[in-house]
């Protein structure tokens, strides 16, 4: 089975909103309810051989300290933290579209998903 055969048939079988957007590129949404307050907006792409998974954890804040984020990215397996110029928070993972299986890609995602939670819950709980 296709790596894209694969993430559409994943996709497919997930609860709550999921959609094709293009050829080689999804998007999933976690509901408020299982996202700390707000919908958990999820992009997934192949391009060049490599899948891409990204989600917005965090606006700019200053409440937010980005150096604590990226110092978690020491303890993180398969994704990490960024934060953009202007403080925003995301959480990526990217992966050789050959190890992509049923196995792996649930694994990332639940990955990148429990990592932007995390990080909004942390910030949650600090305010």
């Amino acid at each position: 089975m296709s790596a894209i055969a694969t993430i559409d048939a994943f996709i497919e079988g997930l609860p709550g909103e999921a959609r094709r957007l293009a050829q080689g590129e999804w998007g999933i949404t976690v509901a408020a309810e299982h996202a700390v307050g707000w919908p958990l907006d999820v992009g997934v792409r192949i391009e060049d051989g490599i899948l891409r998974v990204q989600a917005f954890a965090l606006g700019a804040s200053d409440d937010i300290n980005p150096w604590n984020f990226l110092h978690w990215n020491r303890g993180t397996r398969y994704i990490r933290f960024a934060c953009t110029r202007a403080g925003d928070i995301w959480v990526h993972a990217d992966l050789p579209v050959a190890d992509v299986d049923e196995r792996m890609l649930d694994r990332v995602l639940g990955l990148v998903v429990e990592g932007a939670v995390l990080a909004r819950d942390t910030m949650q709980r600090m305010r």
